[in-house]
């Protein structure tokens, strides 16, 4: 069973909450973010280790924190940054409307539709059990995908510009989630996901 949502809406809603808001931001403000970001971002190639081998992650990307605690996940580490004016105002903006409260964020730069984010989830422990993470989309449309773990049900929605993705609850156990390549796409995603560690 594969669903495919164009508009806002809530995407799953058992064993955790996705949801989606198609128009978070304006799309002035939308671009204004996307043109910033592309400035004030130094972007990084992280490495992963899969099967035992270290492999370039598909994607460039940069891990900020307030505490400038680093983040580990599949066998890499990523050193933190203080956050950018931009990413900073749009942590603030986030927060006011949901909220949630976030001291961190994972930046994601995928410059053409053969970048990806093979299937995870996003449950290190420094996440806690059940977080909210908030992730907003910049520029190209990519779909993002959702498998649940037991049921091996799917969800697929595209994420437009200047959206909000709301992951919250259990779902980061019992869903793993994708961005798939789309080769027919040429131009850049900025992809911000903030969270709370600790």
């Amino acid at each position: 069973d594969t669903s495919l949502f164009h508009e806002s809406g809530v995407i799953v809603d058992h064993d955790g909450r996705a949801e989606l808001f198609h128009d978070f931001l304006d799309t002035d403000s939308a671009d204004s973010i996307m043109e910033a970001l592309s400035v004030e971002v130094s972007w990084e190639q992280a490495e992963l280790i899969v099967f035992g081998r270290k492999v370039a992650e598909p994607r460039l990307s940069v891990w900020y924190a307030d505490n400038r605690m680093d983040y580990a996940y599949s066998g890499t580490s990523r050193a933190a940054h203080a956050f950018t004016p931009a990413l900073d105002r749009l942590r603030r903006e986030v927060q006011d409307r949901t909220g949630a409260c976030f001291n961190s964020a994972l930046v994601n730069l995928y410059r053409d539709g053969n970048d990806r984010l093979g299937w995870h989830a996003d449950n290190e422990e420094c996440n806690g059990p059940e977080p909210t993470i908030a992730s907003l989309s910049f520029g190209a449309e990519r779909h993002f995908d959702l498998r649940h773990r037991a049921s091996g049900e799917t969800r697929r929605v595209t994420l437009p510009h200047g959206s909000l993705l709301m992951m919250s609850g259990a779902l980061q156990r019992h869903w793993v989630h994708q961005v798939p390549a789309m080769k027919k796409v040429r131009s850049p995603r900025i992809n911000v996901t903030l969270r709370l560690v600790s």
